[in-house]
């Protein structure tokens, strides 16, 4: 025995907005989509003005085009441009059908002639009309995301820094995420710079906060920091003026940014750390991994008006590894534990890479995808702060 037909719902039903103004036209249209059981729900407008005010609640549109406050295809062109997207067929009489094709060409879906139509005719214009709009609207929506999309990958990657550098006695790797794959850019910042008589300029930062204020203001103090080590500013300088930059461009009160640097000596034998509130960089080599001390640890930049940072020299024994990393690193969370990662775990997992990998100093690059890898594993997915690590290696 056939089973019986699924019952209509509201959810599925599809709302038409009629406007017409002549009773006889509107009843006859209410008629046949009676006659054949149309699942829509059929509401009335006499003028264009009314019609305005209920198009946020239509999925279709039955336009007539001799309307009391509207003429020829104005009504069809204001409805067009209304916010609210809706299906639109324009009804058309006898005598006018030259009128449904401008209509069409216009940006009316369909037109229907008035008197030579019946109610099958009327509910499938009804029904392909929705289902043409909601594809273009999809289309539209995938077309406006893709180019917004390429728009932002152009702009963030032109921001994004060329690490100046030259000689191939030092290596160099980085790996840049924004919290969640939001975007390319977020609020981490970095930036590599040799200057002419070999010294290596490093600098990674992270400004608080997440968004596309945090981001501008971080691309701002790495073209800053850039320009003045560039400049040949003695590197304590350098972090005042980045602090003092930050105070005067923050977009609100209280907004602070943690920084490394390190400058490390053309012989490569020798670094000098500057902690602004930030990580301690990590020291590899061979198979042991140590944090770099903290005893001359500063504030974040843009805490407090005369902040000050001096420098930690610390040796480097040949074929030295340091990296470099952003907090948003050590901050997921670990499945299972109510602490966070933190920098011992992170130890912990880099020295179980290196072990694995004996070989893992040939290719450097190997050792920061799978850490960061093994980071989002224990976290059970993306990261939620921005990540930025920096790998500098001795080649020798």
């Amino acid at each position: 025995m056939a089973g019986l037909p699924a019952p209509r719902t509201a959810v599925n039903r599809i709302n038409v907005l009629l406007v017409e103004d002549d009773e006889g036209d509107a009843v006859l249209v209410e008629a046949l989509l009676e006659e054949v059981e149309a699942d829509v729900s059929l509401h009335r407008a006499r003028t264009l003005r009314e019609a305005e005010g209920l198009l946020w609640k239509a999925d279709c549109v039955l336009l007539d085009l001799g309307l009391p406050d509207t003429t020829g295809l104005d009504g069809l062109t204001r409805l067009l441009a209304h916010p609210a997207q809706v299906a639109i067929i324009v009804l058309t009489g006898l005598n006018d059908e030259h009128q449904g094709t401008r209509s069409v060409a216009a940006g009316a879906e369909d037109y229907l002639v008035k008197g030579q139509v019946d109610g099958v005719g009327l509910a499938r214009s009804i029904r392909y009309a929705v289902g043409r709009k909601r594809v273009e609207e999809t289309q539209r929506q995938l077309r406006d995301e893709q180019l917004l999309a390429a728009e932002k990958t152009r702009l963030e990657r032109g921001l994004l820094p060329s690490p100046i550098m030259h000689g191939d006695d030092i290596g160099w790797q980085v790996r840049y995420r924004p919290g969640g794959s939001r975007m390319l850019l977020g609020g981490d910042f970095y930036d590599v710079v040799r200057t002419s008589d070999g010294t290596l300029q490093v600098l990674i930062g992270d400004v608080c906060g997440h968004g596309p204020d945090e981001a501008a203001i971080g691309v701002f103090l790495r073209i800053a920091w850039r320009a003045l080590v560039l400049a040949d500013q003695e590197p304590s300088r350098v972090l005042r003026t980045l602090h003092e930059i930050l105070e005067h461009e923050r977009h609100q009160p209280g907004l602070f940014t943690t920084a490394c640097m390190v400058t490390i000596s053309p012989d490569r034998r020798w670094a000098r750390v500057y902690l602004a509130g930030h990580p301690e960089p990590m020291l590899l080599v061979g198979d042991r991994v140590m944090e770099l001390p903290r005893d001359r640890a500063g504030l974040p930049l843009g805490v407090l008006p005369d902040s000050r940072w001096s420098g930690l020299d610390v040796p480097l024994p040949p074929g030295w590894v340091m990296l470099l990393y952003t907090d948003g690193l050590v901050e997921g969370r670990v499945l299972g534990d109510s602490e966070r990662l933190g920098s011992e775990r992170l130890i912990d997992l880099i020295t179980d890479i290196t072990g694995e990998r004996p070989d893992w100093a040939r290719e450097p690059a190997t050792l920061l995808d799978d850490l960061i890898s093994r980071v989002k594993e224990l976290n059970g997915g993306e990261l939620d702060d921005d990540m930025a690590v920096l790998l500098i290696a001795d080649r020798d």
